[in-house]
């Protein structure tokens, strides 16, 4: 494949027309109806090239938002030949929504030009209406890829003599696992077709499609490869692990008029966030990836109307999503793979509008946030989490908007002014203004009374926090435990570690300082798996020991020199501390830790999810009656009675391993 890259940097002073780039006339009649000024930058390079003579394959990089639907959805009508009823152009997208999304405002383009059909099919409706609305003829079919996949098994869809293939979001495409379905579909395309290839970024999975499919490619570049967005602020906010939360909702408050949408990495995560905000009585909900298609709908139909101001999302679930004027994205966690930031900002400042991509982040996450920096070609301004009093300033001074700018129907009104003159008379005007505002702004004003300024470090607070309780010195978003294995029982920081990602089964856990004695160990853990980890240590043993893990009553001394995630690289602290009473076992809890008696075999950590053992490389997570065969650590519950509860769950782990988890 030859490309020919094309950067283009957009200048305002010499914008052309829709006209000018040569859209007819019925076309403008409708896109100036929608509001369309004159063309964006992908609009303005791509639009000419599709209606001229050069049939060249097109690589589009451009942000989401940035006018890509137009750019290709405009010439492909001006294009259709309604003289014939084939189809004549296929436009392939990751998602339902952008998929409805594209044929949406397709047929919104093609308002004032007669006779052109244009159908979306997609996975999770009626395939016979589908293909009864295909029989019918469709010029343009906008799809998913394994819909669509499903109609040309079924030869409802005909594509050998397809003029144009649209690749949209492909990046996103190959994210979801589609790689094989689109290589499916396009080996069905007729090789003189022209292939238009839309994308945020260009990683290596895209340019294998791009080598494979494309030829003699122009490549449009708006902006720089892979950056974010000009309208797009990025800011982050540093805090402590266990204040996240509490710094959501501070972020959300100062921002009365915030409509977007905040990024967590699991669906667990996902619905507890969306939970903990909706009882605090924030108009939020979750869209995640056990939700059935019918409340996915209601939810995003809430959403798109603004019923709902937040919408909470891992990555998967929001992926294709088309939301106009959405002015925040919220990252409460970074994501594990730092190009789907990219992502994730480019959902808010679209159409020229100005946006802003929050980050929430703890004080380990440095590195990563240089790393984003350098992705983004853009300085990310740090912050400090806004004040309880700088908050209420905020809503107060928005409520008093809200007052000035309110529509007065002074027919319903004017005949109960006498009355309210009558029962207002003996205030004046400043006590009148106080207790109209006080009806709304009381409610900020009580719940963010003498709470702590969460940019301060743990130790140095003492006043009330939002969740109610007290401030304490325990530690800085770590909780500190006692584990009843030591040196004697072979276990190092690298095995505990160990363990930790593993019984867990979340791999970037943040552990603080690890101190491993003779017979016993303590161990600092991120406060926010405190829960998790105890129920994942629940019933472990080693060699035959049962082990006991508890939550230290000694506070946690404050990291001086910060924690680090599990399988990092920096050295652990071996220094010898004498500990008080309180850091001695106080009995067995059932919870013990066993290593595998058989040598292991294979590579990689295998987790059987039958009752046979389970070989190669790689994971798999389930109950298994036996151990699990592969190198490394192995685990399994065994399904016969105990003694407690009439069942017995005994996990084992092999501490010959050394290694850490790889992140």
């Amino acid at each position: 494949m030859s490309i020919f890259v094309i950067e283009f940097k957009f200048n305002e002073n010499i914008m052309k027309s829709f006209e000018e780039i040569g859209i007819e006339k019925n076309i403008l009649t409708a896109i100036e109806e929608l509001g369309f000024e004159n063309p964006m930058p992908v609009q303005e390079k791509v639009i000419p090239h599709l209606l001229s003579d050069n049939k060249a394959d097109i690589v589009a990089l451009a942000q989401t938002g940035t006018g890509k639907t137009a750019a290709f959805g405009l010439p492909l009508i001006q294009r259709v030949d309604t003289s014939s009823n084939k189809t004549q152009h296929l436009i392939i997208s990751p998602t339902r929504e952008l998929c409805l999304q594209i044929a949406d405002d397709l047929k919104s383009y093609a308002k004032y030009k007669e006779k052109i059909k244009i159908v979306a099919v997609f996975g999770g409706a009626s395939i016979e209406h589908q293909i009864k609305a295909i029989k019918k003829g469709a010029h343009i079919i906008s799809a998913t890829p394994g819909r669509l996949l499903d109609l040309l098994n079924r030869r409802v869809v005909d594509i050998r003599d397809i003029e144009t293939v649209v690749l949209d979001e492909a990046d996103e495409m190959l994210n979801m696992g589609f790689r094989e379905d689109l290589e499916s579909i396009l080996s069905d395309t007729p090789a003189e077709k022209q292939t238009l290839l839309f994308s945020a970024t260009m990683p290596t999975e895209v340019k294998k499609i791009a080598n494979k499919f494309m030829h003699n490619t122009i490549e449009f570049t708006i902006g720089k490869k892979n950056s974010g967005a000009d309208t797009v602020s990025h800011v982050v906010y540093t805090v402590q692990a266990r204040d996240r939360y509490l710094a959501l909702k501070r972020i959300v408050d100062f921002h009365p008029d915030i409509y977007g949408i905040v990024f967590c990495r699991t669906r667990l995560e996902t619905q507890d966030i969306a939970s903990k905000l909706m009882d605090d009585g924030y108009n939020a909900d979750a869209i995640h990836g056990d939700l059935s298609q019918a409340q996915r709908d209601v939810v995003m139909g809430k959403f798109r109307t603004k019923h709902i101001r937040l919408l909470v999302a891992t990555d998967v679930a929001a992926r294709g999503l088309d939301v106009n004027d959405l002015t925040h994205v919220i990252n409460y966690n970074l994501p594990d793979e730092l190009d789907i930031y990219t992502h994730r900002s480019g959902r808010t400042g679209r159409a020229g509008k100005e946006g802003i991509s929050i980050i929430i982040s703890n004080l380990k996450e440095k590195g990563k946030i240089h790393i984003i920096e350098k992705q983004i070609g853009k300085k990310i301004e740090h912050k400090s989490v806004p004040l309880g009093k700088e908050i209420c300033k905020v809503q107060l001074f928005h409520l008093v908007d809200r007052m000035e700018k309110v529509d007065i129907d002074s027919n319903e009104i004017d005949e109960f002014l006498p009355e309210l003159n009558k029962k207002l008379d003996w205030l004046d005007r400043d006590e009148l203004i106080k207790k109209f505002v006080s009806v709304e702004f009381n409610r900020f004003a009580d719940y963010y009374k003498n709470t702590p300024d969460l940019n301060k470090p743990a130790d140095e607070r003492g006043s009330r926090r939002e969740d109610g309780s007290r401030g304490r010195n325990t530690n800085a978003g770590f909780t500190r435990f006692f584990l009843n294995l030591g040196s004697m029982d072979n276990i190092r920081p690298a095995d505990l570690i160990g363990m930790v990602n593993d019984l867990s089964g979340v791999r970037d856990i943040e552990i603080g300082e690890i101190d491993i004695k003779k017979s016993f160990s303590f161990f600092e853990v991120d406060s926010e798996y405190k829960d998790q980890l105890l129920d994942a240590f629940n019933q472990a043993s080693h060699n035959g020991r049962k082990i006991n893990l508890e939550v230290s009553d000694r506070a946690a001394r404050p990291q001086s020199g910060g924690s680090r995630r599990s399988g990092g690289d920096k050295p652990f602290n071996r220094s010898n501390r004498t500990f008080s009473r309180s850091d001695k076992p106080s009995g067995g809890s059932g919870r013990s830790f066993s290593k595998s008696d058989k040598p292991s075999s294979g590579s990689g950590k295998s987790y059987g999810k039958s009752d046979k053992s389970s070989g190669g490389s790689g994971k798999s997570y389930g109950k298994s009656d036996k151990p699990s065969s592969g190198s490394g650590k192995s685990y399994s519950r065994s399904d016969k009675p105990s003694e407690r509860s009439g069942r017995k769950t005994e996990r084992k782990f092999d501490s010959n391993s050394n290694k850490r988890r790889s992140k």
